[in-house]
């Protein structure tokens, strides 16, 4: 069987200090797989090494079948836009000196899915498919709320068609008041789109909330964990 994501005795490190020691996971399809623990104990850094952002020390990171680490980034540039991140800081994943509907347009742009035709239209899509209203295309990221602005980063990143979403403490920058409403978000585009998503939380409420797995971190290992539904 062939996971969507199957990563294999994953090692960082960062000269003496191993910071991610031996994990080992899968995640399928349209599933949510929790990476839990305190701060400090690997879990962005596992999330950067899956990205390939990070090149681990040893292991296997397999994406639909193909082993990442062994890939130049020439060879994996054409499968970058298929592992889309969702990061922590939601003003600092946007060019503050863009428009909204910019942002969201790069990635159509640099992957050569543009046309002035249909690409506005495209964009207005994406803004209304993450709850924002098109007109909110015409601000720059300090004219909008926090959760207004992760929408729009989640926009910008369904503009790459991903299969995988690496969320890296996507809500914890937002009001408890509108978390919920993004994870709703995250939960529909997962069902609907057939989306795996890695999440990386230390807030059990939250994981209970949207993982249908869990695997729980400390000092750069990883034991599984009961699901948390």
């Amino acid at each position: 069987m062939t996971h969507l994501l199957d990563v294999r005795d994953l090692v960082v490190r960062y000269g003496a200090v191993t910071a991610v020691d031996g994990v080992s996971f899968t995640l399928e399809a349209g599933e949510t797989l929790a990476l839990d623990g305190p701060s400090g104990c690997g879990k962005s850094t596992t999330a950067l090494a899956v990205l390939q952002l990070r090149r681990p020390d040893a292991g296997e990171v397999r994406f639909e079948g193909r082993e990442l680490t062994a890939l130049s980034e020439r060879e994996l540039r054409p499968l970058r836009p298929r592992m889309q991140p969702v990061f922590q800081d939601p003003y600092g994943s946007l060019n503050p000196r863009h428009r909204i509907r910019d942002a969201v347009a790069e990635p159509l742009k640099v992957q050569g899915r543009w046309t002035d035709a249909d690409g506005p239209a495209r964009v207005a899509a994406l803004l209304d498919r993450v709850g924002l209203d098109p007109a909110y295309g015409r601000r720059r990221p300090h004219e909008l709320s926090g959760g207004q602005c992760q929408r729009a980063g989640i926009a910008r990143a369904l503009a790459s068609e991903p299969r995988l979403l690496v969320l890296d403490e996507p809500v914890s920058a937002l009001d408890p008041s509108v978390r919920a409403g993004v994870l709703n978000l995250l939960a529909d585009l997962r069902d609907d789109l057939g989306l795996g998503c890695l999440f990386i939380c230390h807030d059990r409420a939250v994981v209970r909330h949207f993982a249908d797995r869990v695997v729980r971190m400390r000092d750069g290992r990883v034991s599984p964990s009961p699901p948390p539904r």
